[in-house]
């Protein structure tokens, strides 16, 4: 993608779309650009955690970090931090515990509570895709000038710590 840079400039996303800087880019034709790229962006990170590894999925890459970040929590607390369907984080956690990422462990705290922790196996495969997901971000952003990085990081933190929109479920997460 080709950032305009003066008035004669055209812009190429990644999506195809061109745009005359001269006519200047309005408002909501910016959202729109935001939204297109950002969900490309979401298409190829679920693409390249299965690449990574193919047991591993974005969701449970995402949910196996909140588990190491957090110490152990239950899936209801899963459920609620990524505002999803207990359904479905009840069906990850399935397919991580099948797989031996993960275990249920009684909570010393509360008897009646099984909180959700890493297995070795878990931890080491986290590791691996973490790394590896490092790597790919490093070679894509390679040629990135420093102020460039800088800024593009300060943008993302800034968008993701921005309050949802009334009625919106929360999307801030530190780990996926």
């Amino acid at each position: 993608m080709k950032a305009a840079e003066g008035p004669d400039e055209t812009v190429v996303t990644t999506a195809g779309a061109r745009t005359d800087a001269a006519a200047g880019v309005g408002t909501g034709a910016a959202v729109e650009t935001i939204q297109r790229e950002m969900t490309a962006f979401a298409r190829r990170a679920r693409a390249s955690a299965g690449r990574m590894h193919p047991e591993l999925s974005l969701v449970s890459y995402t949910l196996l970090g909140h588990l190491e970040e957090s110490g152990g929590c239950r899936a209801t607390d899963l459920a609620a931090h990524y505002a999803l369907d207990k359904s479905t984080v009840s069906r990850q956690v399935a397919v991580l515990e099948r797989t031996g990422l993960i275990e249920r462990r009684i909570d010393p705290d509360d008897h009646r509570v099984q909180v959700l922790q890493l297995t070795e196996a878990g931890t080491r495969i986290l590791a691996q895709v973490t790394e590896s997901r490092k790597v790919a971000f490093r070679e894509r952003l390679a040629d990135w000038p420093a102020e460039d990085l800088e800024r593009f990081a300060a943008y993302l933190v800034r968008y993701n710590t921005a309050p949802a929109a009334p009625g919106a479920p929360a999307t801030r997460t530190s780990d996926s």
